[in-house]
């Protein structure tokens, strides 16, 4: 779903497939999910920021849920509990920022 200097980076060790890109007080994660995929309610110590290239990301936080596409932008404030499903084929680059 990348090109190849992405999918050749390191590979991201967590509960999705992505490749990682670390950048000072933030790690840049080149993520895809395939349709079906689901992930539980959790938090982040991070701030996290995303923009969906492919597909679609149906995201939860604070109660609701909301529907991400394609050049879509997502904020995430550090601490907070949410989930994510993917229904189709997706991707998306994500920035979890470490500091403030």
């Amino acid at each position: 779903m990348f090109p190849d200097r992405i999918n050749n980076l390191p590979a991201f060790e967590g509960p999705f497939d992505a490749f990682k890109l670390t950048a000072e007080d933030c790690d840049v994660l080149f993520a895809s999910y395939p349709a079906g995929t689901e992930i539980a309610a959790h938090s982040h110590e991070t701030e996290n920021v995303g923009v969906v290239t492919q597909g679609e990301l149906h995201l939860t936080a604070n109660g609701t849920t909301t529907i991400y596409g394609v050049g879509q932008w997502y904020h995430i404030a550090a601490g907070t509990e949410h989930s994510a499903r993917f229904d189709v084929d997706s991707a998306e680059i994500e920035f979890w920022f470490t500091s403030s």
